[in-house]
């Protein structure tokens, strides 16, 4: 890209590959998510990060055929069989765990273990759906007597792809039904005019019926949490491509020019669009890696004179994770990319690296350097 100086894509890759290389060392098949102190945090294999490692194995194996790699990735995908069986740890993100493990390496190898795990993890998510309001619902109780049933929230647009995939690998269209259906009470209950995105809504789980609106991980019920913006904008843009319903493709261009529009100067977002003077600013690297991934994506969904403009924009934020926000030379830094914000509202791993900011970092790169196939 003009502007941007260098061979940068083909350098950014080249030091993924050899960063993710030297952490797997230490993480191998484990379940990392959030760098604390330099050292990534390993989580239990119900987390809901669960699938992103081995996703970022995936996407580094697809281009190395480096088989400690896969090994990893295969193992890592073996451990959460036992959290299928443990199912009241499972949730709406079955779609985030399955589709980086059993979805990608069903598409990289073709291997039949994995196609039907990955079929087993749809039928899961879809006995989350709520006829009634035509949502999936999000989590489970956190404790005893709490009641969740009527929770969505904005993040399972990344979680849909795994439906559509079943769909198109079983020839049974009710997993995309019920995607579809979610999508479109997504468009009537989340998506605002301006492309600024709900967090979480609260549904009547008997009648179907919109209860209120929560901040989530937002500041507050109405302001514009930078990652559920760009949960939405890459949602979309997939639901688009697999169904190809023009209002999600408008959608998903909503959503971006939300984001864009609200971007400080180096192009990297704060993990909240609309805060107040006394909260703090801090960025969030995840939001704009998942963004730029997103915005590569609709850049060729779209027409000719609009491919451009997502396809700079795409490239702009990782060009600036690239350049002023990577740890590619510190061996005191497991994470690839700085000044990750997870849950600002709960106080929960506040500027530090996250793995699903470093996947969909690595995954945008990976498109600029020709690999345009997605696991999604």
């Amino acid at each position: 890209m003009r502007g941007l100086g260098g061979d940068w894509r083909s350098e950014a890759w080249s030091k993924i590959k050899d960063k993710v290389g030297r952490t797997g060392l230490r993480i191998r098949d484990a379940f990392p998510h959030a760098s604390v102190g330099g050292s990534y945090q390993l989580e239990p294999a119900s987390w809901w990060t669960a699938g992103f490692w081995p996703g970022l194995l995936w996407l580094v194996y697809r281009d190395t055929n480096d088989e400690q790699l896969r090994h990893w990735a295969e193992s890592c995908e073996e451990q959460l069989d036992r959290v299928i069986t443990d199912y009241v740890k499972l949730d709406h993100d079955i779609g985030f765990m399955w589709t980086l493990t059993s979805v990608a390496r069903y598409r990289l190898t073709g291997d039949e273990t994995a196609k039907r795990r990955g079929l087993l993890a749809a039928n899961l998510l879809c006995g989350r759906y709520n006829t009634r309001g035509r949502y999936i619902r999000a989590w489970n109780p956190w404790q005893p007597g709490e009641d969740n049933s009527g929770l969505a929230i904005i993040d399972c647009m990344m979680n849909l792809p795994l439906l559509h995939w079943a769909s198109q690998v079983s020839g049974d269209p009710r997993y995309k039904h019920i995607a579809v259906e979610h999508t479109d009470t997504v468009l009537a209950h989340f998506i605002r005019p301006d492309g600024s995105v709900n967090h979480i809504v609260r549904f009547d789980p008997q009648t179907g019926e919109q209860a209120e609106v929560l901040g989530g991980q937002g500041y507050a019920p109405d302001s514009a949490w930078s990652r559920g913006t760009a949960w939405a904008l890459y949602g979309m843009a997939l639901a688009y491509r697999y169904v190809g319903d023009k209002r999600y493709l408008e959608a998903s261009k909503r959503a971006a020019h939300f984001f864009l529009a609200n971007l400080p100067d180096d192009h990297v977002p704060y993990w909240d669009f609309r805060l107040p003077e006394r909260v703090a600013k801090h960025r969030d690297s995840s939001a704009g890696a998942c963004a730029a991934s997103g915005l590569l994506l609709l850049s060729r969904l779209v027409g000719e004179e609009e491919r451009l403009l997502y396809r700079r924009a795409g490239e702009r934020i990782l060009w600036s994770l690239y350049r002023n926000y990577g740890a590619w030379d510190r061996e005191d830094e497991e994470g690839l990319i700085l000044h990750g914000t997870s849950h600002y509202p709960e106080g929960r791993n506040i500027d530090v690296p996250l793995i699903y900011g470093d996947y969909y970092f690595a995954e945008g790169v990976a498109q600029l350097n020709g690999y345009e196939e997605l696991f999604w």
